[in-house]
């Protein structure tokens, strides 16, 4: 099958789909009749021909491995990649066994396509673009040197470890105007879409509270020191972190349970919901002004030392409240003068069905639309038109926020004021300590 016939079969089922999810979603006819004219739309502004010499060529770099299930970055690089006029060329992992499990279901024969060192990923010119799925505390470090080096990259959430790390990832953006798209796919959702377009339109009066709710986070430990697997580069995997024992626990997964490495439930799930309190409330470049917090976490020496319970309370311009917490039903509920909305994958409900059911009128504000996160960045490199719906500002300022919120309760919870312009702490030298780490090595940004 051709490229073009090919990619216009895939938009046919993709329409089909979307018209159907959109019915048993419960999604407000007047909205999927929106949404199904705006991807037609779309559609006819894509190319009408995806040639031989319109290819991308990606590598995944971080992938992760099979056992208990592959990870995020062995998804995305294989969904990605199975876009027409797109193919994976390469794959980079530190750990042996995952990169060659990545490369024989890819189909990536050839050993010299199979790298330990992103580095040398990044050396090849026939590479267009990257998509990084390492663990957090490698994100800024190797989208920063993919973008200098000319690539286009998707990174998956969350965007940074620290807030440092997002000021110096977005100023390389701005300067080498790379397509980057973040990993926050719950923006290529139309429910919660529909959920942000009709706050920002004043659907619910006067916003009062926002409330992103996550899971809570696990507890363990004290983890056994064990033998480095010999697959497994142990000091390449801790990269610029501190230099510590191998702990299996540490890495594949638990990796987010650390804060040397990330963030907790409150850089996890929390990038991606109060990355929706974001886009609702209408800050995706800017953020809160105030944090304050209450948060327990059960650790010890080689113990999960993220925070395993949680309220943060962010207060916004005009006295909006939002408020992360590991509490209520997992998703984003927008609580207002008229009522409430509340979202979630596959849900979207309200205090009174006709604020769902009344359509937005023909001068409403309408955002950004993308009904698919992975074809949105392939469209975007493709075309270089616009940046996708989630870019590096975008990505990094949700994150931040957690940040913010996870500085909060290290330091007892007490009141921290935030100035979003300058991303610093007001006139508070111990909280802004937080905002950068020492960086081991070689990796410097």
């Amino acid at each position: 099958m051709s490229y073009q016939s090919d990619y216009d079969e895939k938009r046919r089922q993709f329409l089909q789909k979307t018209i159907a999810g959109i019915t048993v979603a419960s999604i407000p006819a007047w909205y999927a009749k929106d949404a199904i004219a705006a991807t037609r739309e779309q559609d006819a502004e894509m190319p009408k021909k995806v040639g031989a010499n319109d290819q991308i060529n990606i590598a995944g770099i971080g992938l992760g491995g099979s056992k208990g299930g592959f990870r995020q970055g062995f998804g995305d690089t294989q969904n990605i990649g199975s876009r027409p006029g797109v193919k994976r060329v390469a794959v980079c992992d530190v750990d042996r066994t995952h990169l060659e499990e990545a490369a024989d279901i890819y189909g990536i024969k050839d050993p010299k396509n199979l790298y330990k060192d992103f580095r040398e990923v990044l050396q090849r010119k026939d590479v267009d673009a990257v998509v990084i799925g390492t663990p957090d505390h490698w994100h800024a470090q190797i989208a920063i040197a993919a973008m200098k080096a000319g690539k286009h990259v998707y990174c998956e959430k969350p965007l940074t470890l620290t807030i440092d790390e997002g000021k110096k990832l977005v100023k390389v953006w701005k300067q080498t105007g790379r397509i980057f798209q973040t990993g926050s796919q719950q923006r290529s959702d139309e429910r919660f879409r529909l959920a942000c377009e009709l706050v920002r339109n004043g659907r619910l009066g006067k916003l009062k509270t926002v409330r992103a709710n996550l899971p809570g986070g696990p507890t363990g430990g004290p983890f056994e020191k064990k033998p480095v697997p010999s697959d497994f580069d142990w000091d390449f995997w801790q990269g610029p972190t501190p230099v510590s024992d191998y702990i299996f626990e540490k890495t594949h997964g638990n990796f987010r349970q650390w804060l040397e490495y990330s963030g907790g439930m409150m850089t996890d799930w929390g990038a991606h919901h109060n990355d929706i309190a974001q886009w609702g409330l209408g800050t995706d470049r800017s953020g809160p002004i105030a944090v304050e917090a209450i948060g327990t976490r059960h650790f010890g020496h080689d113990c999960f030392n993220a925070f395993q319970e949680f309220e943060v309370t962010y207060t916004y311009p005009g006295d909006i409240k939002l408020i992360t917490s590991n509490k209520g039903e997992n998703g984003v509920q927008f609580e207002g003068e008229n009522g409430w909305i509340f979202v979630s994958r596959g849900v979207i409900r309200a205090s009174d069905q006709k604020l769902l059911d009344e359509p937005l009128p023909a001068n409403a504000t309408r955002l950004y639309m993308s009904n698919d996160h992975h074809g949105n960045f392939v469209d975007c490199v493709r075309s270089k038109k616009q940046q996708p719906i989630c870019d590096a500002e975008i990505g990094y300022r949700s994150v931040s926020v957690c940040h913010i919120g996870n500085i909060c309760l290290r330091e007892g919870g007490r009141r921290l004021e935030w100035d979003p312009a300058k991303e610093e702490f007001k006139d508070d030298k111990v909280a802004n300590t937080y905002l950068s780490r020492p960086r081991r090595g070689p990796w410097k940004l």
